[in-house]
């Protein structure tokens, strides 16, 4: 860890010098070449830093020499970080005592003579920081004098950590391939279902127990997910229960799994009392996974409580101490065969393992060439598949056989004094990673076990602590770009897992394996462990003073904090957590923490709209304050010059912001959705220059915009779009960088036809990247035909990108719908129409290849959804293929269909209250004919996705189409016809009810 620390501060040096002393701010005099000869110093010392490290393994002085360089600059960070925060502090005093302006062109002659109370402060100051930089210098020279008597060899220049993240892949592992486990599923799940395991009384607790990283969660999940099990038990419910055992937290998620009511108080007799309830006379399967207590007082409620289930019913756990499952086994203890005692992977099934992730994306002659030295690395493994996977994963970015020999030959595998013998492994991945890497990684460290982590939250902390570097002026590249390419570096090394993606798109959360939690704790052991010596608080906890040294973080997120306190040990925490604290007032004292960059205070009920304690923080980056129900945000918001995101999101009684907070020149993301009392942004909002995401859903009184906004064009986000300056939406021609979601506001005047020219103007089919588009429109309602196409040519000219996905239309009068919607080039997958009043039919919206949800609601004049509804076009073809997938194929003499809603999964019409006709597909067209090769000759696929049909509240329908129900019969799933009267007559009541018994698919849910 010394090398991440010692790069952030040769960074912040280099910053420094470059930013400061070049614009000759003299705060500290006679200290300028001291700092020139640390950095050098520093890079001197970087250079040697990947050999100490590797010898720190095994060698104690070593260790400790690390040990103290790594403390001794984390003391000269601080003091850099004061130095930098004097110099802004001065700079804005300065700037706000110098209240006299010359007149331009007119000479005058003045005596300056400086603020007395300002010259004492900056020469006090100085004097003080400039004996904090020599005191710690000192301290560093005797550490970096005693480096050359260790004969440390230099590293070989390595790439930036820019560099590295670029060039490397960063496909995922795929986990659900499992290895050498078969024979203990099979075991495993003969103990949970086989041998009579439906008769026995009383509830059984089967163990799997095994060292950490052997595997023993995944075995679970393997019998948990096997289908016998999940024939066998009629309820299944996962636990992850890691340390400490919290029998109050386990009961209620046991009862929230299993469908049960929580009581109003969360006490542990009123839980036990639901959980009976909830699984009373059910045979279940509770895994309890990763069990550390061996008090049976705690296990003891729980398990009485869980008698009340059905007869067969058992607890599987998973623990690494024998003592545990004993304990839980409680009478049945000598029924030994009950614990599954869980061995090492043979030497085979390691080999397989890592060959799938080490050599994948070689060639064989690749393969071959690393696989003597790749099975002598495998074996010293011993068995452990994750040693395997994420050594494996490490390899997989060295492309030279001396690069997997000099692992093979490394100075880690004679390590003895490690907590777990999977460390060494680790130690091996994690010595491949760069600095940055190193302490991105390690910093995962400060959330509890079993934490799901939020891949954007664990970004902005990242920045937060300084460890994805800064956006100068000028650097194309973001930091979240930076900080996703960190994630998914370490992601595709093994470090991480149980990912969760948002759809099909990247990763959001992840969770962290129990020994690799180990592990980056182990890391962070001795950081801070001298200085917290020397700052020992009376009044702190010592397990909080350590976490600030070690992390730099102080998080009491969702524990009440009745007076918060902060002493001079607390003063280096970057990052501060006070969410759900009960916090009535934002804490004074919060202003003595001046290294502070993150600070959530979301969540709690201020009675004060004060920021004074906030905006003396001038290094703050990141500032929530959401859900406090502010009233107003005070002008002292405007001196955070640092800041880059402020979430001031669902204070639902904040009218206005201060015009101070336009001097944010950093700020890049402002949320201030569900703030519905949001009356107007600030006049002078385009001075916010680096703005890109402005995030105003939910603002329901904000009706215009300023100005200035037409001049934020870089941004990215702007979730709803409003009239600015007198343009509608034309306003947003140069907004082409806009992605994500984006509602537009369109207001027609009757007879007002400039409202075209305004919707051509904002030229949306140049915002490639906009996935969900809303057009919402308003205005007077039109009765006659001209205003009518005034609606129709405004919707014409908003015409988006095709690679649009998603699509909204609402409280349109136009009497019909753009030709662009059912363009076949278009990637929609999802269209919603409501209240299109005047819309008398739809249009061919079956030619949409990738459609896949339709919802028509409260179109008051549609009458009849007629065939070319489906898109259908037939032409005839004289290529010579066929396909497994009907309808794709295209043989000699077929006829193609095109159209038919090829992807459409649901389709939902609702409130169409003069609907009473639904055209059927003719007799021809219903016909299958096949050749003697069983190829297609002509077949009419029609919604072969489709699997649910609603059709709500629509009184005039009469009957559905018979023909085209059978067409979508083995696919539809689900069919809700309720609130429609006369549909429910014929098919609840009538003649259809042997329609839907006699043709449809017999798992049809049918709601009426």
């Amino acid at each position: 860890m010394a090398d991440a620390i010692v790069s952030v501060v040769l960074e912040r040096i280099a910053a420094l010098v470059e930013e400061k002393i070049r614009e000759e701010v003299n705060l500290v005099r006679g200290v300028k070449t001291e700092i020139l000869k640390l950095s050098v110093d520093l890079s001197t010392v970087r250079n040697v830093l990947e050999d100490a490290e590797k010898k720190g393994c095994t060698d104690k002085l070593v260790k400790g020499w690390l040990t103290r360089l790594e403390n001794t600059t984390y003391e000269m960070d601080d003091v850099l970080e004061e130095w930098n925060h004097s110099i802004r502090t001065f700079q804005i005093e300065q700037s706000s005592s110098d209240h006299d302006v010359v007149p331009p062109n007119k000479c005058t002659v003045r005596f300056c003579i400086p603020h007395s109370r300002l010259c004492f402060k900056k020469v006090s100051a100085r004097r003080e920081i400039a004996l904090k930089i020599k005191q710690v210098k000192q301290g560093l020279d005797q550490i970096l004098a005693e480096k050359d008597r260790f004969g440390f060899a230099i590293a070989a220049s390595q790439p930036s950590d820019r560099e590295s993240w670029r060039g490397q892949t960063t496909s995922f592992i795929d986990l659900e391939e499992v290895y050498g486990r078969k024979l203990e599923r099979e075991a495993l799940v003969r103990k949970l279902v086989g041998e009579g395991g439906g008769s026995e009384e009383g509830i059984r607790v089967v163990s799997i127990v095994g060292v950490g990283g052997l595997g023993k969660t995944t075995l679970a999940q393997l019998a948990y997910n096997d289908s016998r099990v999940m024939n066998f038990f009629q309820l299944r419910i996962w636990i992850s229960v890691s340390d400490p055992f919290d029998e109050v937290e386990i009961a209620k998620r046991i009862v929230e799994k299993a469908g049960g009511r929580l009581p109003n108080t969360m006490d542990l007799d009123g839980l036990l009392q639901r959980l009976e309830e909830s699984i009373s006379g059910k045979k279940f399967i509770l895994v309890m996974d990763d069990v550390w207590t061996e008090d049976d007082t705690k296990w003891k409620p729980l398990k009485n409580a869980l008698e009340s289930g059905g007869t067969g019913s058992k607890v599987l756990v998973t623990t690494r101490n024998e003592r545990v499952a004993k304990m839980m086994m409680g009478e049945f203890i000598k029924n030994d065969w009950m614990i599954h005692r869980l061995g090492v992977l043979n030497d085979e099934d390691c080999w397989s393992l890592f060959r799938r992730i080490a050599l994948r994306g070689k060639n064989k002659d690749e393969c071959e060439e690393f696989e003597n030295t790749g099975k002598e690395i495998a074996n010293k493994c011993k068995g452990l598949p994750l040693a395997i996977k994420t050594l494996a994963s490490a390899l997989r970015f060295k492309n030279t056989l001396e690069e997997w020999e000099r692992v093979l030959g490394s100075e880690i595998w004679k390590l003895e004094e490690v907590e777990d013998d999977v460390f060494r492994h680790l130690f091996l991945s994690y010595n491949e990673l760069s600095p940055t890497l190193k302490r991105c990684f390690s910093y995962c460290a400060v959330f509890p076990k079993d934490t799901r982590i939020d891949v954007e939250k664990i970004i902005e902390r990242w920045m937060a602590m300084g460890y994805l570097g800064s956006n100068a002026d000028g650097d194309d590249e973001d930091w979240k770009v930076r900080g996703r390419g960190y994630f998914d570096n370490l992601a595709a090394r093994s470090l991480f897992q149980d990912f969760r993606k948002d759809g099909d798109k990247e990763i959001n959360s992840f969770m962290v394996h129990d020994i690799v939690h180990d592990f980056a704790q182990f890391l962070r052991k001795d950081v801070g462990s001298i200085r917290t010596m020397k700052t020992t608080c009376g009044t702190c906890n010592s397990l909080l003073l350590s976490k600030v040294e070690k992390y730099r973080s102080c998080l009491f997120d969702g524990k009440e904090v009745v007076e918060p306190h902060v002493c001079d040990s607390q003063t280096r925490v970057r990052l501060l957590g006070l969410r759900n604290c009960r916090l009535n007032d934002i804490p004074k004292e919060i202003e003595k923490l001046i290294h502070l960059r993150w600070l959530d205070l979301g969540y709690n009920l201020f009675f004060s709209d004060d920021f004074k304690s906030i905006g003396k923080l001038y290094n703050l980056q990141f500032l929530s304050v959401d859900q406090c129900v502010l009233r107003g945000i005070s002008s002292e918001i405007g001196n955070l010059s640092e800041l880059i995101h402020l979430d001031l999101s669902s204070n639902d009684i904040l009218r206005e912001l201060p015009e101070s907070l336009c001097n944010l020149s950093k700020l890049e993301r402002l949320n201030v959705n569900e703030c519905r009392e949001l009356c107007g942004l600030p006049q002078g909002i385009h001075r916010l220059k680096k703005l890109k995401h402005l995030c105003n859903e939910g603002t329901h009184s904000l009706q215009r915009y300023p100005q200035g906004i037409a001049e934020l064009t870089s941004l990215v986000t702007l979730n709803k779009v409003l009239p600015c300056d007198g343009n509608k939406v034309g306003w947003l021609k140069n907004f082409n960088r806009l992605s994500g979601k984006v509602k537009l506001l369109i207001n027609i005047s009757s007879g007002c036809c400039d409202s075209v020219d305004d919707a051509r103007e904002a030229e949306l089919g140049k915002k490639v990247h906009i996935q969900d588009l809303t057009i919402n429109f308003y205005g007077e309602k039109v009765e006659d035909s001209s205003s009518s196409s005034v609606w129709s040519e405004v919707l014409d000219a908003l015409h988006p990108h095709p690679n649009l996905q998603q699509l909204t239309i609402g409280f349109y009068y136009g009497s019909r719908l753009p030709g662009w919607i059912v363009s076949p080039l278009n990637q929609l997958t999802s269209i919603v129409l409501f209240y299109c009043e005047r819309l008398p039919s739809l249009p061919p919206l079956g030619k949409l290849p990738l459609l896949e949800t339709l919802s028509i609601q409260n179109l008051c004049e549609l009458e009849h959804v007629g065939r070319e509804f489906l898109g259908i076009a037939t032409a005839t073809t004289t290529t010579s293929s066929c396909s497994s997938s009907c309808w794709s194929s295209s043989v000699v003499g077929t006829n193609i269909i095109d159209g038919g809603f090829p992807k459409l999964k649901k389709l939902s019409f609702s409130m169409c209250t003069k609907w009473n006709k639904w055209e059927d597909i003719g007799a021809e067209e219903d016909e299958e004919e096949y050749s003697i090769m069983r190829c297609l000759t002509h077949r009419l696929i029609i919604m072969p996705c489709l699997t649910e049909l609603e059709i709500r509240s629509c009184d005039g329908l009469t009957e559905l189409p018979q023909r085209l129900l059978r067409k979508v019969s083995w696919s539809l799933e689900k069919l809700n016809i309720s609130g429609s009267t006369q549909l429910k007559q014929f098919y609840a009541d009538g003649d259809g009810r042997k329609f839907i018994s006699r043709h449809m698919n017999p798992r049809l849910r049918f709601a009426y």
